[in-house]
C-alpha cells in the first residue's frame, strides 16, 4: 500500500512515468540502476515480485523493450527496460493531464506542474501530495532509493528483513566479509539507497535483538510467498541465505512448508484486521465504528468478502 495521490495511481501508470524520466543511454554498454527491476520496484513503491507482472503487459503492448546493459558496480550484465516511440508518446500523454490537475498548497490552488522544480522527478513531485490533493513539503511517502522519508507499506516489509540480517551480522559486534556480501546481493535486490541502509544497520548495531537465523530465513520465504509463487531471482537468493545461514535441506523444506501453510498476509489484510480487531474489543461495533471501518476498506482496498472473513476470525476467537 502506498499513500496520497502517488498511491491512487496504478502501478502501470507508475512505471510509465518513472521510464519516462529515465531514458536509456543510447550506444552505450553501461544503464542506471534505475531501469532494472529492483530499480523500477522502489521508485514506483511495488514490492520486487509483483513488478515483472506489469512489465511483461507494458512488453505485450507495445510499450516497451528490454535488453541487457552493465550496471555500475554489478558483477554482470543485467536485463534493463526503455520505453518504445509508443510507449514514450503514452506516459508523455499521462504525465502532461497530471501536472494539469490542480492541487491546495499554503491554502492557495494551484497547477502541479507550477510547482515542479528544474530536473525534478515526476514521481517526486508527485509524491509530496496526499489523498486530499494537498502539498506538503516533505513527501507524504519515500522509495526505499531516497536515502532518508518513511518507506511506504510494501518497503517497510523489506527493512524489516534487512533489520533482522544486520541484527544476526552484528552479533559478534562485526560484520565480516560474507556477511557483507550477503547484504549487498539482499540490499540490491530490494534497490535499497546506502544510506537508509547505513541507517538500518546502526539501528539494528544499536538494539542488538537477535533472531534466530532459521526465523529470518522463514521471513524472506513468507515475504517471497506473498503471490503464491517463487519467481527465478527470489529463489537465487533464498539459495545464497539459505547457504549462509548453514539451513540444511530437510530445514529448509520444513520452513517452506511452514510458510505455506502460514502465510505473511498483505499489509491491507494486517492493519484493516488490527483496526477490526479494537473495534470488537467490547464486543460490539458501534454505528460511528462502523462507518470508519467502512471508509478504512474502501482506503485499504478491502472487498466485503475479506471483511466478512476477517470479521469472522475475530469473533471465532473471542469466544
Amino acid at each position: 500500500m502506498v499513500d496520497g495521490f502517488f498511491g491512487s495511481l496504478t502501478t502501470e501508470v507508475r512505471m510509465l512515468l518513472h521510464l519516462h524520466d529515465h531514458v536509456m543511454p543510447e550506444g552505450e554498454w553501461e544503464a542506471p540502476l534505475s531501469l532494472t527491476q529492483a530499480g523500477i520496484s522502489a521508485a514506483v513503491h511495488v514490492q520486487r515480485k509483483h513488478v515483472p507482472r506489469t512489465l511483461k503487459r507494458l512488453e505485450s503492448i507495445g510499450c516497451l523493450v528490454k535488453s541487457k546493459r552493465h550496471i555500475p558496480g554489478a558483477k554482470q550484465r543485467r536485463i534493463v527496460y526503455s520505453l518504445t516511440q509508443q510507449g514514450r508518446k503514452r506516459a508523455s500523454e499521462l504525465r502532461s493531464e497530471i501536472l494539469s490537475r490542480e492541487i491546495e498548497k499554503d491554502g492557495s490552488m494551484i497547477v502541479i506542474s507550477e510547482l515542479r522544480k528544474g530536473g525534478q522527478l515526476t514521481l517526486d513531485l508527485l509524491s509530496h501530495i496526499d489523498e486530499a490533493m494537498v502539498y506538503h513539503e516533505n513527501p507524504v511517502v519515500s522509495p526505499v532509493s531516497n536515502p532518508d522519508g518513511v518507506a511506504s507499506l510494501d518497503a517497510q516489509a523489506g527493512e524489516q528483513l534487512v533489520r533482522r540480517l544486520f541484527a544476526r551480522a552484528w552479533e559478534d559486534g562485526k560484520i565480516t566479509k560474507d556477511e557483507q556480501q550477503l547484504l549487498s546481493e539482499v540490499v540490491e535486490f530490494l534497490g535499497m539507497h546506502p544510506e537508509r541502509v547505513r541507517r538500518l544497520s546502526d539501528e539494528s548495531r544499536r538494539s542488538q535483538k537477535v533472531p534466530p537465523p532459521e526465523e529470518i530465513y522463514l521471513d524472506m520465504l513468507r515475504q517471497a510467498l506473498v503471490d503464491g509463487e517463487l519467481v527465478e531471482d527470489e529463489i537465487a537468493l533464498l539459495e545464497t541465505v539459505r547457504v549462509a545461514f548453514g539451513i540444511d535441506q530437510l530445514t529448509h523444506q520444513k520452513l517452506l512448508q511452514r510458510a505455506i501453510d502460514e502465510p505473511e498476509l498483505p499489509q491491507n489484510i494486517v492493519t484493516y484486521r488490527a483496526t477490526l480487531k479494537t473495534a470488537l474489543a467490547d464486543g460490539v461495533i458501534t454505528a460511528d465504528e462502523d462507518a470508519m471501518l467502512q471508509t478504512l476498506r474502501e482506503t485499504l482496498n478491502i472487498s466485503p468478502s475479506q471483511h466478512a472473513e476477517i470479521l469472522a476470525e475475530l469473533r471465532d476467537s473471542i469466544k
